[in-house]
């Protein structure tokens, strides 16, 4: 079950690129926007991706924190990072992705006539206090990183 606006934030602690642990505790007293997403250097999770970092400056200004997540292992998240210039976190949810189940981000759905099991494309924005602010289960992935600063008023 999705979590919903106005409810705590799952929290979590993923390893990053390098190896390296990331907890949303991390960002107390931040906003975080938590983006979940099938696989690297695939057409939609590209077109996400790069919107957030065309939009970086916007997200940098108000002192916004962007996490991509996905069940990708380190080395995936590294070329996809370095090949599309990313300046944001990518995450790693191994199987069974335990943080995405959390976030009702994973699980078994129809996919062009046939089920598939798998992370979804969904986006939350955590508030300062933890708690869930924004809530994106219909993602469109060239428009997430926009649709976020249009909501959030922050154009």
């Amino acid at each position: 079950m999705t979590p919903q606006v106005g409810e705590a934030a799952p929290p979590f602690t993923l390893p990053d690129a390098s190896g390296q642990s990331i907890s949303l505790g991390d960002f107390a007293g931040q906003r975080v926007v938590v983006y979940f997403y099938p696989k690297d250097d695939t057409p939609g999770c590209t077109k996400e991706a790069s919107g957030f970092r065309d939009a970086w400056s916007l997200f940098e200004k108000h002192n916004i924190k962007v996490l991509g997540i996905s069940k990708d292992p380190a080395s995936s998240h590294t070329k996809f990072i370095d090949k599309y210039q990313l300046p944001f976190t990518l995450l790693t949810d191994a199987e069974p992705c335990p943080v995405a189940q959390a976030y009702g981000s994973y699980g078994v759905k129809a996919f062009m006539g046939r089920k598939y099991t798998g992370m979804f494309r969904h986006t939350f924005v955590v508030d300062p206090q933890g708690r869930l602010e924004k809530v994106y289960t219909k993602v469109k992935a060239d428009a997430m990183a926009s649709q976020i600063l249009s909501d959030l008023d922050l154009n």
